[in-house]
């Protein structure tokens, strides 16, 4: 028997040339997956199986020893568990044809391409396993999309490591495991639902929930008498996820006055008294506020006479005319009053000299 080494080094495939029986498995590792994406601070396992003649020439194959590693120093593997950068935070499991590697609390300089590495008891018998196993560690960044359309509401978990290796999805609503694992999934929606998704076997590892608008509150942000002519603002808040839009109705008027979160009225009339209140959607729902009153007033203004143009109403020409009427009437009793003065003097006057003109006929 001979053994012949395709590559050099101690840290790729090292291709042995046996002979051994009919059907007897050759040098192996197969890795599965070959890809993993993993978030920071999850706990990862990386998995491979691997195979080796049980006897050559008669001598019984012993795997002496078996470890994982991703460096390889003066062209030497470096066990895992001698590397300072993995202390306390890896595991290996063993059986004669498989091995698992487990890696906690990830770290994103774990990012890397794994390799599993088996020596047995055979003259040159060192096997290592490539390409490996690729390890992405990237920040948690899971989030649901949410589509609804007519008919139906859909949402689905995506996550920065869907560009590498899709992973496995799991839902909650409302902190409750769903049955659906699958990265899209369709919902009723009822009050009270707040959805979020995780990676399978991380649920402590979730994203934001979603979730139609509650605790819905509108508020009168001025304060004291509302005068005309004073800005006024009505404010509309909610606890939503995706983030809520917001309309503002007047009472027995379904036409929107505003779409903004915060309605100003800023030279505000009386005829802008009323009850008004606020609506806030989402993807996933609505809810509507409570009523919100809004009384304007206005100081006392001085009467005025002014000439009616055309189109003015009927009781502001009568006002007009009456008024008139009444100075026109003053002023006529006015002039009549002083006439009537002006005789009476006059009648004094003329009063002494009738009588001497009477006394002086008589004495002649």
């Amino acid at each position: 028997m001979s053994f012949s080494a395709a590559a050099a080094t101690g840290f790729v495939v090292l291709f042995l040339s046996v002979t051994v029986g009919k059907d007897e498995p050759a040098w192996s590792v197969k890795y599965d997956p070959s890809q993993i994406c993993a978030f920071r601070g999850s706990t990862v396992t990386i998995k491979c199986s691997y195979k080796y003649p049980s006897r050559i020439q008669g001598i019984k194959t012993e795997v002496k020893t078996r470890f994982w590693f991703t460096k390889v120093n003066n062209r030497v593997p470096v066990n895992l568990m001698n590397d300072s950068d993995y202390k306390d935070r890896i595991t290996y499991y063993f059986t004669k044809s498989s091995s698992v590697l487990t890696i906690k609390d990830l770290k994103q300089r774990d990012s890397a391409k794994y390799k599993f590495r088996f020596i047995t008891n055979q003259p040159g018998g060192a096997f290592t396993g490539s390409p490996g196993v690729t390890l992405t560690v990237l920040d948690p960044d899971l989030r649901v999309q949410v589509r609804r359309s007519e008919t139906q509401t859909e949402l689905k978990c995506e996550s920065s490591c869907d560009q590498i290796k899709p992973p496995s999805y799991v839902w909650f609503n409302k902190e409750e495991k769903m049955k659906q694992q699958t990265s899209s999934i369709v919902v009723s929606v009822r009050d009270g639902d707040r959805y979020s998704c995780s990676v399978k076997g991380h649920d402590d590892l979730r994203s934001p929930s979603v979730y139609a608008p509650e605790f819905l509150s509108a508020k009168l942000m001025s304060s004291g008498q509302i005068t005309e002519g004073r800005s006024v603002t009505l404010s509309c808040s909610s606890d939503a996820n995706p983030a809520a839009k917001y309309t503002w109705r007047k009472k027995n008027n379904q036409s929107v006055v505003s779409t903004d979160q915060q309605f100003v009225l800023s030279s505000i009339l009386s005829s802008d008294s009323g009850q008004y209140y606020c609506t806030a959607q989402n993807q996933l729902g609505e809810k509507t506020s409570g009523l919100v009153s809004v009384q304007v007033t206005y100081a006392p203004r001085p009467p005025s006479v002014s000439v009616t143009p055309s189109g003015q109403s009927m009781s502001t020409t009568i006002i007009i005319k009456l008024t008139l009427f009444i100075l026109i009437s003053l002023l006529v009793l006015i002039i009549s009053l002083r006439t009537l003065r002006t005789m009476k003097m006059n009648r004094k006057l003329t009063e002494p000299i009738e009588m001497e003109v009477r006394r002086t006929s008589e004495v002649t």
